[in-house]
């Protein structure tokens, strides 16, 4: 059987293929907030200046809603840089953290970042489970990220096993 050119195949995108895999993934740092929070500071300051400058005279160009708009984009550029944390633990470090934290040997385990409190702090959620087969124990910490205290850190037997 020959495909024809104009035939449409079902691919997935470069992105999802496997096949094209080149190393580890790397968790984005939530530092990168700050940039926009830098820029929603930036055109907020610029709003508030027109507002400032402008709104008194009677052109209709500049209203009240750019002082509206000054003082939302303050409040969500200052709460995007209040949670802008540096991470310094990153998944492996994590894992090694909650190996430490639960009281037996580990065998599989997976970690997922998660972010707790109104400033968002990043935590690893860390799922583990015990190296024997079938796993007798499993154990979930969650890891600050940003200085790898251990947050809290529940060890039960597996219900499965």
């Amino acid at each position: 059987m020959t495909e024809s050119p104009n035939e449409i195949r079902d691919s997935l995108p470069d992105d999802l293929n496997v096949t094209a895999f080149v190393g580890p993934y790397m968790f984005p740092d939530n530092s990168r907030r700050r940039i926009p929070a830098i820029l929603y500071l930036a055109i907020s300051l610029g709003c508030f200046v027109l507002w400032f400058t402008q709104h008194t005279n009677e052109n209709g160009l500049v209203s009240d809603g750019f002082l509206g708009a000054a003082i939302l984009l303050s409040v969500v550029g200052v709460y995007s840089l209040s949670s802008s944390w540096r991470m310094t633990i990153d998944e492996k470090l994590a894992l090694i953290h909650a190996t430490r934290a639960v009281d037996f040997a580990v065998g599989h385990a997976s970690a997922q970042q998660v972010w707790r409190g109104l400033r968002s702090r990043p935590t690893w959620r860390v799922f583990c489970y015990s190296e024997q087969e079938p796993p007798l124990q499993r154990g979930l910490v969650l890891i600050d990220a940003i200085d790898g205290q251990v947050v809290e850190c529940l060890v039960e037997l597996n219900p499965d096993s």
